[in-house]
């Protein structure tokens, strides 16, 4: 890992559990458009691809654009009650930071409400950029994401390392030719995780240091 000068992270999952929030906001809209709510694991399965797809499964296309308006106000405030931090976060990117490594953030997450979790958590001392799925033409597992935050810093493949915890960001990094380590604290098994052969697979973030 000599040639690493860039490590970039996932959010939701890798760095933050947001789940009740999601949850909550999730059940909050179905309920208020007269779907019926659903349960936890299955609204956990859905996680990772950005909100519009998180909901569109479980309504009429009709609604989706009512629906979105609906869970995004909610969600604004459901954050701030329903988020935190993964155990070692702020131990893990303050020892990144102090190393000299450029720290990112690659999320599917809109840009509003990834700054609402980033300034909320005390995280923004620590990342030199963050890119969310509104300002791309592709999501993960397209590689635009991770290609744009390379040119950014004019750096090659062999220089980055992402750091995401589902299959999908294992599979997005696997086209971007990034390195790529998964953490299984977010939506994916275990077995979907390793069907995509990231280099490593750890329980923790903090496990990371020890691979650094």
């Amino acid at each position: 890992m000599e040639d690493i000068k860039l490590i970039i992270f996932d959010l939701d999952g890798t760095l933050i559990d947001a789940y009740p929030a999601i949850i909550s906001s999730f059940n909050y809209t179905m309920q208020y458009l007269n779907y019926p709510k659903k349960q936890a694991g299955v609204i956990r399965r859905a996680v990772g691809w950005g909100d519009e797809n998180l909901l569109k499964p479980f309504l009429n296309l009709k609604d989706l654009k009512k629906a979105l308006l609906i869970y995004r106000r909610h969600h604004k405030t459901a954050l701030l009650k329903g988020a935190r931090l993964f155990t070692g976060v702020h131990k893990v990117l303050q020892y990144l930071k102090n190393k000299g490594y450029i720290l990112a953030v690659a999320s599917n997450r809109p840009t509003k409400f990834s700054w609402i979790l980033i300034h909320h958590l005390g995280l923004e001392k620590y990342f030199d950029y963050v890119l969310c799925a509104d300002r791309l033409n592709h999501i993960k597992p397209y590689p635009e994401i991770l290609n744009r935050i390379m040119q950014r810093f004019s750096l090659k493949p062999r220089q980055a390392l992402y750091v995401g915890d589902m299959n999908i960001d294992a599979q997005t990094g696997r086209r971007a030719n990034i390195k790529t380590i998964i953490v299984t604290t977010g939506s994916s098994t275990r077995r979907q995780i390793q069907k995509e052969k990231p280099l490593r697979i750890i329980k923790r973030l903090v496990d990371l240091l020890k691979i650094l």
